[in-house]
Parts: C-alpha cells; structure tokens; sequence
C-alpha cells in the first residue's frame, strides 16, 4: 500500500521551521495550494513566508463586505510590503440580500441560528469557491487559540473538501510568533495593540478583557465556548477531522 501524503508530511514537519513546512508541502503536495488570510498575527507570518520565499502558494482571502476598517488597511499595506496582491472573494449577491431583507442587517446578535447562517453566506460559501480545485489548503491554526482548536495537527486530510489542509502554526504559540512578527517587521493589524487579540467582522468582534482567553472577544454575546464560523468546525463545534487516506492522492 502506497503511504498517503499526509503520512509523507506528518512526520517530518515536527522537526522543521515555518519556512521549511511551507516550503516541504509545496514539494509533496502537487497542484494548487492555497493560503487563506484573514489578516491575523498568525496569518501574517504565514503570509510572510509565502511571499519572501517566493513559494508558488495562492494568497487569498474572503472579504465578509463586515470587516473593520483597520484590517483593510492592512490588506493594502501588506500588498504594498510584499508587492503582491492578495486575491478576496466576496459573498454571493442574493443570498446575502434575501438574508438581511428577511432577518436584518444585525440578525446575528438575536440567535445562534442566524449567526451561523450569517458566516456560511459570507464566509463558508466563499471559501468553498476559493478551495475548488485546490489540492491544498493552508491555515494560521494554532492548537492553543481556544478549546475547539486544541486538537489541529499540523498535516490532515480534509476527506469532506477532498484536500491535504497544512496548519503550520500548530504547535507555535503567540508569543513566539510575536517575536518572529517583530524580528522581521511584519505588518500587523493595529487593532492587536488595543486588545483585539483574534479578529473577525466588526460587528461580531470585541476587545478581550484581562483574563480571557484569546478568542473570548469573537462572538461575545453567545455562551457557547466552541464559537467557530464553520470554517474549520462543524455543527457540533468540533475540529472537522477526517482520518488519514489509504492511498496516494
């Protein structure tokens, strides 16, 4: 039996840095691979790396049509920084106008329901056309952002998009990725300064308190813990997980 990809890349990512993760998965893994940023401090090193290693690794990311004015503004600096564009994707037009004319234009802050349904319109959908035909998909997941993450490995099979999805910050912490963010005068959000720690749409994001954990100001007003835009979860809340594949992609 041939030894799928993922068996490939598991063991030998542990030992290597950002730089050779990334640059070891554009090796094994053939065809497309693509790295969507939501311009966080994770994803800015990632991007980082793609960019001044020169790694054939599509840079997008999904505009919500939400987002806060500092993180377009980042966009635009790390494009000019990098002198490469970052390709958005945006929601589709008449779902997300049927939404809003049936539920209103803050229809998040009533219920669960419609906050989910909120992010598949602007944020699973979109994805989905982004990762179509991709081979590979890399994120800025780190097992310590919150409960729902603390089981991300650094090399899986996403068997429901059919893909390899590569989270090379798995196992790196805040503070080192900090010190890497500073050694190499990465751009960063300006918001992370004034205690927006993980950052998503405006409405839906809040400054955290002293205490709280990373991902505490994401969705506040829920009481869930396990709050996740389905992007990585499902209905659940938990990790989507699909197991290894038995032979070669």
């Amino acid at each position: 039996m041939k030894p799928s990809i993922v068996d490939i890349l598991a063991p030998r990512l542990a030992a290597l840095d950002l730089d050779h993760r990334l640059k070891l998965a554009r090796e094994v893994i053939p065809g497309r691979i693509v790295f969507t940023t939501s311009f966080g401090i994770e994803d800015q090193l990632v991007t980082h790396s793609i960019f001044t290693q020169g790694l054939e690794i599509d840079v997008v990311t999904i505009d919500t049509g939400r987002l806060f004015e500092e993180t377009v503004a980042l966009w635009e600096r790390t494009e000019a920084r990098y002198a490469r564009h970052i390709r958005p994707v945006y929601p589709q037009p008449e779902p997300l106008a049927d939404f809003v004319a049936e539920h209103g234009i803050n229809a998040f802050y009533r219920s669960v329901e419609n906050r989910k349904a909120c992010c598949d319109i602007r944020k699973v959908e979109p994805l989905a056309r982004l990762l179509a035909g991709a081979s590979g998909w890399v994120t800025g997941l780190r097992a310590d952002q919150s409960q729902a993450r603390e089981g991300v490995r650094l090399a899986e099979l996403d068997s429901a998009r059919r893909l390899v999805k590569l989270n090379p910050l798995a196992d790196y912490t805040r503070e080192a990725i900090a010190e890497k963010i500073e050694e190499f005068s990465v751009p960063v959000n300006d918001l992370h300064a004034k205690g927006f720690l993980s950052i998503g749409c405006a409405p839906c994001t809040r400054a955290i308190e002293p205490g709280e954990s990373e991902r505490a100001g994401r969705w506040w007003w829920e009481d869930d813990q396990k709050k996740e835009c389905g992007l990585h979860v499902g209905p659940d809340g938990r990790l989507v997980r699909g197991a290894a594949p038995e032979a070669e992609q």
